[in-house]
């Protein structure tokens, strides 16, 4: 794995494991019944930091091989570049509190059923996904009055509203990837100033402003 002098830290919730194998492998592992409980098993370079703080900018490449222990594993899994918009911690030791902000990523990610990740409709918001999430940079004070809205999302009409209004605030793009996920693969993103651009063993799959 080679991700331009990232130095990555494991984070765990409880009964979450991240093992270092031979090789420079590492193998992330949740339990199989966790219950109503969160389980994370995470590397990343940025938990303890504030969002400001955050180390990258683009240009940047992240290149990984990896492989999952089965096709339709329940929950999200992945990896990408983000900017943590929704953690708040959850939890997790280690972790810093921050308060919400839109998001921004770009990244190859996974979401089960009844997970919906877009924004609009003619994108594919389940499955295995090359996927990026542009937003503009609205202080996170100026998003507090929106939680008095939360409620009003039990109802489906406000829900679809609610999507088309933020699909005009934040700007995604995906595409499903029909790819062997439990067979080793290459993985390549390269966030540019302008454009972002993902691969799957060599071979092109998503170029997105």
């Amino acid at each position: 794995m080679y991700n331009q002098g990232m130095q990555l830290f494991p984070r765990c919730s409880m009964g979450a494991a991240v093992e270092p194998l031979a090789d420079g492998v590492q193998r992330l592992s949740v339990p199989e019944n966790p219950g109503a409980a969160y389980c994370l098993a995470q590397l990343d370079e940025y938990a303890r930091l504030t969002r400001w703080a955050f180390p990258r900018q683009a240009p940047v490449v992240m290149e990984l091989s990896a492989r999952v222990s089965a096709a339709d594993l329940p929950g999200t899994w992945g990896f990408g570049l983000w900017n943590d918009p929704f953690a708040l911690g959850l939890g997790v030791q280690g972790s810093a509190a921050r308060l919400p902000v839109l998001p921004n990523a770009a990244w190859f990610f996974y979401a089960s059923p009844p997970n919906h990740l877009a924004f609009h409709d003619t994108h594919p918001a389940q499955g295995f996904l090359a996927a990026t999430f542009s937003s503009p940079l609205i202080p996170s004070l100026a998003l507090a009055p929106g939680v008095l809205g939360l409620p009003l999302l039990a109802l489906p009409a406000t829900t679809r509203l609610l999507r088309r209004m933020i699909g005009w605030l934040i700007k995604d793009d995906a595409r499903a990837l029909e790819v062997d996920v439990t067979a080793w693969h290459t993985y390549r993103l390269a966030w540019e100033r302008q454009v972002c651009r993902f691969w799957v063993d060599g071979e092109p799959v998503l170029t997105t402003q």
